[in-house]
C-alpha cells in the first residue's frame, strides 16, 4: 500500500475490553487508510468462548465507549458498529470489504481470513499489520494487564505512579 492509496472499505474488530491506547491505535490507522471502516465488537458470548481469564465488560457498555471514541474524533458517518459472534464477521464473505487492519497479535486471524476467501474464490483482503503500543516497560499494553493492574488505559506503570505520588505528598 503506497502512503497515499486508501481503501473504500476496512475491516476492523475485537472485544475492545478497558479501551486503551492499542485500541485507539489500532482503530485510527483503520480510518486513516479507510474511506469507511467496518468496526466488529465481540458480542457477549463470543467474548466468553474467547477464554479471556479476566471478566469482560458488558457488550453495552464497550460498545458506549467505542461510539464516544468515533464521536470525540468526528468519525461520523464513516463507520459501522457490528456485533461479532465468531472470529470472522462479515469479512469471510463480504467481497465489497477491501482491507483489515489488525496488530501484531491478530495478524495470523487476518491470513486465515484470506486462505477463507481464497477458498469461497473471493479476492484476499489486503492486511495492515500495526505494532503492538508498549506500555512503560515496553511491554505491549493489553486489557489483561490493565485487569491485572498493572498498568492504566495508556500504558503508564500503575505501582510506580502510585510509589512516586505517595513520595510527592
Amino acid at each position: 500500500m503506497t502512503a497515499k492509496e486508501r481503501f473504500r472499505i476496512v475491516a476492523v474488530g475485537g472485544t475492545f475490553d478497558k479501551f486503551h491506547k492499542g485500541h485507539r491505535a489500532l482503530i485510527m490507522k483503520a480510518f486513516e487508510v479507510g474511506e469507511h471502516v467496518l468496526i466488529g465488537l465481540c458480542t457477549d458470548d463470543f467474548a466468553l468462548k474467547l477464554g479471556k481469564n479476566h471478566e469482560v465488560a458488558p457488550y453495552e457498555d464497550r460498545l458506549k465507549e467505542l461510539e464516544a471514541f468515533l464521536k470525540k474524533n468526528n468519525f461520523s458517518g464513516r463507520f459501522r458498529i457490528i456485533p461479532l459472534n465468531d472470529a470472522y464477521g462479515p469479512t469471510i464473505s463480504d467481497e465489497e470489504i477491501e482491507a483489515i487492519v489488525v496488530s501484531e497479535e491478530t495478524a495470523a486471524r487476518a491470513e486465515e481470513i484470506n486462505k477463507i476467501r481464497r477458498e469461497r474464490g473471493l479476492k484476499p483482503l489486503n492486511i495492515i499489520v500495526i505494532r503492538m503500543v508498549p506500555a512503560e516497560d515496553r511491554i505491549s499494553i493489553s486489557s489483561t494487564r490493565i485487569h491485572r493492574g498493572e498498568i492504566d488505559r495508556e500504558g503508564r506503570l500503575i505501582l510506580q505512579h502510585e510509589r512516586k505520588e505517595s513520595l510527592d505528598s
